[in-house]
């Protein structure tokens, strides 16, 4: 495996710079609050992504990422092993570096749609949304997530569309299907709230659902299950 070259560097230290106002680390499982008018769609949205049963838990990705307002198509490729909402490691010549404190790791958790299901997490139903010619319905999660995160998804076919967290907005296309019958977003596009402007694009070129971690990381893990 290549050396992890220069560009990914810079992308890994900017994430972990806005780790510092970043979000609490998930906390251990409580008894989260679920309202009457979420939990209807809760299961729309998990059953448009394959079901419950077949959500994203412990799995490996290989995904490009650019910085910038424009996508050339390049970028850093990176390879991955996740155990959102807890751990997100990289891939590297020498074994696994972990993202510790990294708060894209909340937004793997989010898009999996274990937010939404997560036994510590709080979900209420928000306001609808137009974003462009999309009309989308939303979900809440707090308790569990520091601030609130909103997810919101296509009335159309119920799959995520965007995340408002922070002082970001993330937006999901592009999805494909696992074998399992699973469906995940090949493609995340962050703007910013404050003018709408793009800052980041993460394509995900291959995801790789595992029944259990690497024996190696399955230690670091074990506390939090």
């Amino acid at each position: 495996m290549k050396p992890v070259c220069p560009l990914l560097l810079t992308i890994l230290t900017l994430f972990t710079s806005r780790a510092a106002s970043a979000a609490a680390p998930h906390q251990a499982p409580t008894n989260g609050v679920v309202s009457a008018a979420a939990k209807p769609l809760i299961v729309r949205a998990t059953t448009a992504a394959g079901g419950e049963a077949n959500l994203l838990r412990w799995f490996s990705f290989k995904d490009r990422v650019l910085l910038g307002d424009k996508d050339t198509g390049f970028g850093a490729k990176r390879e991955s092993v996740m155990d959102a909402p807890h751990h997100w490691w990289l891939k590297t010549p020498t074994g696994h570096s972990e993202r510790k404190g990294e708060p894209a790791t909340l937004l793997v958790w989010a898009w999996t749609l274990r937010a939404i299901t997560d036994p510590a997490a709080s979900v209420d139903v928000i306001n609808d949304l137009k974003d462009g010619d999309t009309e989308l319905w939303g979900l809440r999660v707090s308790g569990a997530v520091t601030p609130v995160m909103d997810l919101y998804f296509s009335k159309q076919s119920n799959l995520l569309a965007r995340i408002d967290w922070r002082s970001d907005i993330h937006r999901f296309s592009d999805w494909k299907t696992l074998p399992s019958g699973t469906k995940y977003p090949a493609r995340v596009v962050g703007h910013k709230k404050a003018d709408n402007r793009i800052w980041y694009f993460d394509e995900v070129l291959e995801v790789t659902p595992v029944q259990e971690l690497p024996e190696k990381l399955r230690s670091a893990s074990s506390g939090l299950k």
